[in-house]
């Protein structure tokens, strides 16, 4: 059926996940430049549905759609918010609007401008006779005319929520690309209106079922009811002078004064609204929870399961009558305030000795060199030269600058005046690198060429200071405004400003990315001076210890714990190019006493002994602690690293970046586990006054069991310490599901998405990831026992095991790496296949051979499990072998 008058009317029957039953058309008179005509409107309401059932609702959801879509997006929502009710849930009437001109709403010859838009929704709200309590929720042009109404209206506003969308646009700045090109002269009616040019660019920014992109298209079948989605665009406030810039401006600023609950969820992959426009959002409703839906684009309704994420969080802000919106747990204090963690380096501000020693970088043919007092200085000139450029407390500072003493010097600044440093190391790629920086949205990029050039070609945000200082035309063509030096220039003899309080970020870590996207990790100023207390207090770190440091993420603590540290001569973005001999010469040089090395870092080193010098290993054997993190290490490998280093004793300290330090073992401790009857890898007990729980696992490999201490229940690890993370960067979500049913323990605590369990004696033991748990029809299987077994098999060097079919009946299939190597993966010849089956208690469905299991790119050793089953699937199918 199509429709073709300008007459509100019902939709179409047979529209997919429309159920026409709560299709109402509605009279409503009008307001503004409408005043004393009566308009039709087209509503999807779910409140007849509700009183028909006896369902007295909490409240009345509005749902405001933006330009060119219609109620329809918003089905999801209704038929969720009817689910619940019906099952006992939470029950919200959902009002999902066509705004007039639009869906399958009357057409009229009135030109909407955004105030008239809020005005008619105004009506609208009136004429329905809502008097519950009201939570807005709008997207794209949607979010004004939402947000614009809650501004006017908050005696009856209980909270508001906004999808993809923005309430300000500076002066000056050009509009983003898709709306240049629509607003362009000679552009405009004949792309919005004349054609479906508009429409279909639009849809086309989601992957959507013909089904679904038909009924979006079902309103606006001819030009005359296509006419509304023109003048959205043309009503668009660009600059100062158009006419709804001062509705615009009048409910932006409106915003800061709202104090409801706020939930902003965003798609970033959206060409209309930017990641600046969530900043914005951001700073105009501080209290607002955020969610970034990585992959997801402008239709992220269409795209991700935001209903249900809708309904949670009301339930919890609104209904329940929870804390504050933005105030959670993890805000609690963690006891007494520690140091800063720059106290050290300012307690040795006058000391000549040396603080930093990078060896990649030569000065007259010797490694570079940094004192205590040359990198205190350097810190405080760049930290007053940053707050003389404007740099202030709260901004978002990208620091694209590898290891070393400039970047421990640019780090140290600013967390000094307050900025928050944004870490996202390359060992991400380009484009996770450039994902994870245009997520945070930085205020100023500090990094070398590379980085910078990466940042205007990207179009990263954010004001260019370089590492360097460049040639004059080099720095115009990257928009550079100043170098490291110019800053410390600028810095000398200036005041600094108040340090941040305690309890204020200091930091976003951004994650390997090894399991999923990258996340922003937030610290506090707290919560990092606790990380260095805790690493010197269980490692006994001194001034005179000497930190060698092969690891990014503790190659930056050695001025925090003041002692010198040494980078090696190595290329920090790709552990495995560190050699023995590089190690040796760095231990050398520093003097130093402990050793902090990768996984993929170990494996070279031990790789490339055979270049050691005698003068090398005599440098070795004054090590007196050999650290290894990030991912497991075998007992073979870790045995033979200490061979290296005979004096040391060998620690695999488990963390992640969450949680840098969670727990401790040796070589001894792991060698005296190896003749239990546990099953994974044992990580041993919890530092300081860190904890860990087990939340046991379901048939379908859910951690839904109470977390607990009990020994020998496998599932989720969950972790607690002072120097635990704050949260996420904008993702809301993640948090809750990290911090849930965890209520009930004192102080802070996070499901890892580990699984594991914990021995007699409050041992932890990894048995895999929570996303690689195996649901077979006997229960839930973890693969690392099953992997140990098969890495016992003379001729395999590593193995992996992965379920494969639906949940609940899933099998296990067996993946590995051999040596002599193969060319091409292949299912394992019947010899192998039978002595992997006989070295495994764990019933194998197939064992495949490949020349190299997929990892991660940080540290080069955790096995990425999800692709290699989804490959093995394929595989046992009948698909043509390749590399997984």
């Amino acid at each position: 059926m199509s429709v073709t008058g300008l007459s509100a009317t019902l939709p179409p029957a047979g529209l997919p996940g429309l159920d026409p039953s709560l299709s109402r058309l509605v009279d409503v008179d009008g307001t503004g430049m409408d005043a004393g005509r009566r308009r039709t409107w087209h509503v999807l309401d779910t409140g007849p549905a509700l009183a028909e059932r006896g369902i007295t609702p909490a409240g009345t959801i509005v749902a405001v759609h933006g330009n060119p879509t219609w109620s329809y997006l918003w089905r999801a929502l209704v038929g969720a918010s009817l689910a619940r009710a019906e099952s006992d849930g939470a029950a919200w009437r959902v009002v999902a609007v066509d705004q007039l001109e639009m869906g399958f709403s009357e057409r009229t010859e009135v030109r909407r401008t955004l105030a008239q838009r809020i005005a008619d929704l105004a009506g609208l709200v009136d004429a329905l006779g809502i008097r519950t309590p009201i939570v807005t929720i709008g997207h794209d042009w949607g979010g004004p005319v939402s947000l614009g109404w809650a501004v006017q209206h908050r005696e009856r506003l209980a909270a508001v929520i906004a999808l993809n969308t923005a309430v300000h646009h500076a002066d000056g700045a050009p509009l983003p690309f898709a709306l240049r090109v629509a607003t362009a002269r000679g552009m405009l009616a004949a792309g919005t209106t004349g054609t479906t040019a508009f429409l279909d660019t639009t849809l086309a920014l989601a992957d959507l079922d013909p089904a679904v992109r038909a009924a979006f298209r079902a309103p606006y079948a001819t030009a005359g009811r296509r006419r509304g989605i023109g003048g959205f665009v043309a009503d668009i406030p660009a600059t100062a002078a158009d006419e709804s810039t001062p509705a615009l401006r009048s409910m932006a600023e409106g915003l800061r004064t709202l104090d409801v609950p706020a939930l902003l969820l965003r798609g970033p992959k959206d060409p209309v609204f930017g990641e600046e426009h969530l900043d914005d959002l951001v700073a105009r409703l501080p209290h607002a929870d955020v969610h970034r839906f990585e992959g997801a684009g402008h239709l992220m309704a269409e795209e991700r399961p935001y209903a249900d994420a809708v309904l949670d969080w009301l339930a919890e802000n609104v209904v329940a009558g929870a804390a504050p919106a933005g105030s959670t747990a993890d805000d609690a204090p963690d006891g007494p305030v520690p140091a800063p963690l720059w106290e050290a380096l300012s307690a040795r501000r006058d000391d000549d000795d040396v603080a930093v020693i990078d060896m990649a970088t030569r000065v007259d043919g010797a490694p570079l060199r940094v004192s205590w007092r040359q990198l205190a200085t350097r810190v405080e000139e760049i930290a007053a030269g940053l707050d003389a450029l404007g740099v202030r407390a709260g901004d978002r500072v990208s620091l694209l600058v590898p290891p070393g003493p400039t970047l421990t010097a640019v780090l140290y600044a600013c967390l000094r005046i307050g900025a928050i440093v944004v870490v996202a190391d390359r060992g991400l790629g380009i484009r996770g690198l450039s994902r994870a920086v245009r997520g945070a949205v930085p205020d100023v990029v500090i990094g070398e060429v590379a980085g910078l050039a990466a940042a205007r070609t990207l179009g990263w945000p954010g004001r260019r200071i370089s590492a360097a200082s460049l040639p004059a035309a080099t720095g115009r063509a990257l928009g550079v405004e100043a170098s490291l030096a110019e800053v410390a220039r600028a810095g000398r003899g200036r005041t600094l400003p108040a340090p941040p309080p305690v309890d204020a970020d200091a930091a976003v870590l951004f994650t390997s990315g090894s399991t999923g996207p990258a996340k922003g990790v937030v610290y506090t100023h707290r919560q990092l001076s606790s990380l260095r207390d805790a690493l010197a207090a269980h490692f006994a770190v001194g001034p005179d210890t000497g930190l060698v440091t092969g690891f990014a993420p503790f190659a930056l603590l050695g001025p925090a714990l003041g002692t010198r540290s040494a980078t090696p001569d190595m290329d920090v973005s790709a552990p495995r190019t560190l050699t023995a001999a590089a190690v040796a010469a760095a231990v050398r040089a520093s003097d130093a006493r402990i050793v902090f090395l990768s996984p993929a870092a170990v494996r070279n080193v031990v790789a490339t002994a055979g270049a050691l010098t005698a003068a090398d290993r005599t440098a070795l054997e004054g090590v007196r602690t050999f650290l290894s993190t990030g991912a497991p290490v075998g007992t073979p490998l870790l045995r033979r690293a200490q061979e290296l280093m005979p004096n040391a004793t060998a620690h695999t300290p488990y963390g992640m970046t969450e949680c840098l330090l969670v727990a401790d073992v040796t070589l001894p401790g792991i060698q005296d586990a190896a003749a239990s009857d546990d099953r994974g890898v044992c990580v041993g007990t919890p530092i300081g006054q860190g904890g860990v729980r087990i939340s046991a696992l379901d048939s379908e490999g859910r951690a839904t069991g109470a977390p607990t201490t009990q020994a020998g229940i496998t599932g989720e690890v969950v972790i607690s310490a002072p120097h635990l993370k704050r949260g996420y960067f904008r993702l809301f979500l993640t948090d809750r599901e990290a911090r849930r049913d965890l209520d009930a323990f004192e102080g802070r605590w996070h499901r890892t998405g580990d699984v594991g369990h914990l021995d007699a004696d409050g041992g932890l033991w990894i048995e895999g990831r929570l996303p690689h748990v195996i649901t077979t029809a006997d229960g839930p299987v973890t693969p690392v026992g099953v992997e140990q077994d098969l890495e016992a098999v003379p001729g395999v060097v590593r193995a992996a095991a992965v379920g494969v079919g639906p949940v609940g009946r899933q099998v296990v299939v067996a993946v590995v790496e051999r040596e002599p190597g193969v060319r091409r993966a292949a299912v394992a010849s019947p010899g192998l296949t039978e002595v992997a089956r006989a070295a495994t208690a764990q019933t194998l469905a197939a064992v495949l051979v490949v020349p190299a299991l997929p990892t991660d790119i940080r540290h080069n050793s955790k096995i990425d499990r999800s692709r290699l089953a989804a490959w093995a699937e394929r595989m046992l199918a009948g698909e043509r072998p390749t590399a997984p």
